[in-house]
């Protein structure tokens, strides 16, 4: 049954020619019974016979097909021949334009079908006889009427409806494309999202790695000839430095890699790991003054790794563009909604705008911008030789009841 009706659905030209095919065969059934009746001519059977054959085309043509077979059926009406089964082609017909065609081009349609009725009233009324009582004629008149324009309503209920479930459907696979569409743009805006915070992980490890290990194996080839011992702890420096970084790498990939994410992750660093960070960077040459201010809080993740790379990129560019005698200040000012960065250098801050391609500051704009902050970056000014970067990160956190107890090196220092 399923695979009849699929048939029937692909095939709807089939299922129009047989129906017009059984209304025309019923029409021809008029021709013997003209032949046989009295004073009638087979010529006036020629409307019913051919009635049902524009049925066809229903489908294609809906409007020009009502039209032809209300044409044929006018014939039929103003003259003295009786009704046929292939008559049911004028209800088909209706059905087809209020399916397939706007419903003012139906109605209109229906009334004519409703006006073709009311025009058997007269042939009714002369073919009654004259004795029959006032009441019984308008009971029968109404009963034929009724029993007459029924199908035509039902018909134009049926397409009506059919038009509207048709377009519910057209409508419902319209949104479905539409989602579609906006599922592989949401899909698309995600991967993009995605590989630009992958991007910034990768060029602040490597960037800041790879920039210690370039400044220790500079020293390191100067000083092998006249310091060895300061070029064995040079090229210890490089070993750990790139140990790291195959850390910080290997981290990021498993994170690629693993499907469910179930992979092992380390723990982002933050704020806690800024010792780790400094000691590093001074052990590469580059001395850094370290300041807290305000009450310490504990930072949300996002934020606290947003702090950290900012870090970790201005100290990269001070140390790749600040010059030999470059020196660096870290500064943290804990506010009561935001945490306000300021990391100086006093070497040549015109230079330190980009790493190159730029990417370093781009970086910190979108991490910056993730939170609904602020990045200022540039040099200190025309009297002064340097480069500040300066970044407001907001969050919203619970002041610690105990503050957190940190080791500083000597050339900290802690104030508020």
């Amino acid at each position: 049954m399923t695979r009849l009706y699929i048939w029937l659905q692909r095939h709807p030209t089939h299922v129009d020619g047989a129906m017009a095919a059984v209304l025309v065969v019923l029409g021809l059934i008029a021709f013997p019974v003209m032949l046989r009746a009295e004073h009638q001519n087979a010529v006036l059977a020629i409307p019913a016979a051919v009635i049902g054959a524009p049925i066809v085309a229903r489908r294609k043509h809906p409007d020009w097909v009502f039209w032809s077979v209300i044409a044929i059926g006018a014939v039929q009406v103003l003259t003295p021949q009786p009704l046929w089964p292939s008559d049911f082609a004028v209800p088909v017909a209706l059905y087809g334009l209020a399916a397939y065609r706007p419903r003012r081009d139906s109605l209109l349609g229906l009334g004519v079908c409703i006006v073709g009725v009311l025009v058997l009233v007269p042939r009714l009324h002369a073919n009654a006889p004259s004795d029959m009582p006032t009441v019984r004629r308008l009971v029968v008149y109404t009963f034929i009427i009724g029993f007459f324009s029924a199908p035509m309503v039902v018909a134009w209920v049926m397409g009506d409806s059919m038009q509207y479930r048709r377009a519910y459907y057209l409508d419902l696979e319209a949104k479905a494309r539409r989602l579609e569409l906006e599922r592989d743009q949401q899909a698309q805006i995600a991967a993009a999202t995605e590989r630009a915070r992958i991007a910034r992980e990768l060029h602040d490890v490597v960037a800041h790695n790879v920039s210690v290990m370039v400044v220790q194996a500079e020293g390191a080839a100067y000083a092998m000839d006249s310091a060895p011992e300061n070029t064995r702890k040079a090229l210890g420096a490089i070993a750990e430095t790139g140990r790291s970084a195959l850390v910080e790498m290997r981290r990021l990939l498993g994170v690629l890699r693993t499907q469910d994410g179930a992979a092992e992750r380390a723990p982002q660093p933050g704020v806690g790991q800024l010792e780790d960070l400094l000691e590093q960077v001074r052990s590469s040459g580059l001395p850094v003054e370290f300041t807290v201010d305000g009450v310490p809080v504990e930072l949300p993740q996002g934020v606290a790794l947003a702090a950290y790379r900012i870090v970790q990129e201005s100290l990269t560019n001070a140390r790749k563009h600040g010059g030999p005698a470059v020196r660096a200040s870290v500064g943290m000012y804990y506010g009561e909604r935001e945490l306000r960065l300021v990391v100086q250098d006093d070497g040549r801050g015109a230079m330190a705008l980009t790493d190159g391609q730029g990417n370093g500051l781009t970086g910190m704009r979108e991490r910056v911008a993730m939170f609904g902050g602020a990045l200022h970056a540039g040099p200190l000014g025309a009297d002064r030789d340097g480069f500040q970067v300066e970044a407001v990160l907001p969050y919203e956190t619970v002041v610690l009841p105990y503050p957190s107890v940190r080791v500083l090196s000597p050339r900290d220092r802690v104030v508020g």
